[in-house]
């Protein structure tokens, strides 16, 4: 058949050639998953230690939380162990989802660069021995310009010591970090790396504060978001934003209904971090703001 009559028979009408019909019916898309965790920043005004942070989020019901480093890290001068945190985790069972640190893996200089990975290395080893499987990888280090090319090879060795210590990085970006704030370059860099178990860390406030917007969502692979933090803007000037301003999901303007569609669409398993600074909420009961903050999330999911 030349082409000429190729093209006049696909032409002819679709019950001859059905041929996008039946390529939609043979995929399957898997279906999205939602657990629900609390940042402990979302309590840091109260100042409370670990295990009470704990105490709370399973009090207020969450399936998980995430941790900082520097808790961590403060859990263990009191003299306790790694053993006994992840048998507070186990006994509220709660599942502690990722953790935020701050280790300079980006870094153009070498030895700075250096100096993270390793950093990030020993933090990894402790996550794995209270069970947290994923670490935040913000750009820490980087100046502008970013190569992008060069961020991605950097964050590819980044994940093969995620795989050698099982605790997996969640490549993150700030609205407000002038090198690393848009989606895109976030996009970028994970596909530089070139690897399967490459994994983005979006933040609402952040795609907002860095102009990326949320159409960009849309363009992800379900299973390259595991954990998405949650939270909502106001009407102040973009730029003028800092992280204090942000505000329960549902009040301030953000699309939350569009951004819980798309997160619902896009399928693979999901993990809403309440992720949140601000000083009023800093200023009540702790069990209060907890126990809102998920309410507030499950309203959309």
């Amino acid at each position: 058949m030349n082409r000429r009559n190729l093209l006049k028979t696909i032409t002819l009408g679709t019950t001859a050639l059905p041929i996008f019909p039946a390529f939609a019916s043979t995929t399957k898309k898997q279906k999205t998953t939602i657990q629900f965790s609390l940042n402990t920043s979302t309590l840091r005004g109260q100042k409370l230690d670990l295990p009470k942070i704990i105490e709370v989020a399973a009090k207020a019901g969450y399936d998980g939380i995430e941790l900082w480093i520097s808790e961590l890290e403060a859990y263990l001068q009191t003299g306790k162990s790694l053993a006994s945190l992840k048998k507070l985790f186990t006994d509220a069972n709660l599942i502690p989802v990722n953790a935020i640190g701050f280790a300079p893996w980006m870094a153009q200089d070498v030895a700075k660069s250096n100096a993270g990975f390793e950093q990030m290395e020993k933090e990894m080893g402790m996550l794995a021995e209270i069970g947290c499987t994923r670490v935040a990888a913000p750009a820490i280090g980087a100046t502008d310009p970013i190569d992008l090319l060069a961020a991605g090879e950097q964050y590819a060795k980044l994940i093969a010591i995620g795989r050698k210590t099982g605790v997996m990085p969640q490549l993150e970006f700030w609205g407000a970090f002038e090198p690393f704030h848009q989606l895109g370059q976030a996009l970028a860099t994970a596909a530089a790396a070139n690897d399967p178990d490459a994994r983005l860390l979006p933040d609402v406030y952040h795609l907002f504060r860095g102009g990326s917007g949320f159409e960009g969502l849309k363009l992800i692979n379900g299973n390259a978001i595991e954990v998405f933090h949650m939270n909502d803007f106001t009407a102040k000037p973009r730029l003028e934003q800092k992280d204090s301003d942000r505000v329960y999901p549902g009040d301030g303007i953000g699309p939350m209904k569009e951004i819980a569609a798309t997160l619902k669409a896009m399928g693979g398993d999901k993990i809403l971090s309440l992720e949140l600074f601000n000083e009023t909420y800093w200023a009540q009961d702790a069990q209060e703001v907890a126990n809102t903050g998920l309410k507030k999330m499950k309203q959309f999911f």
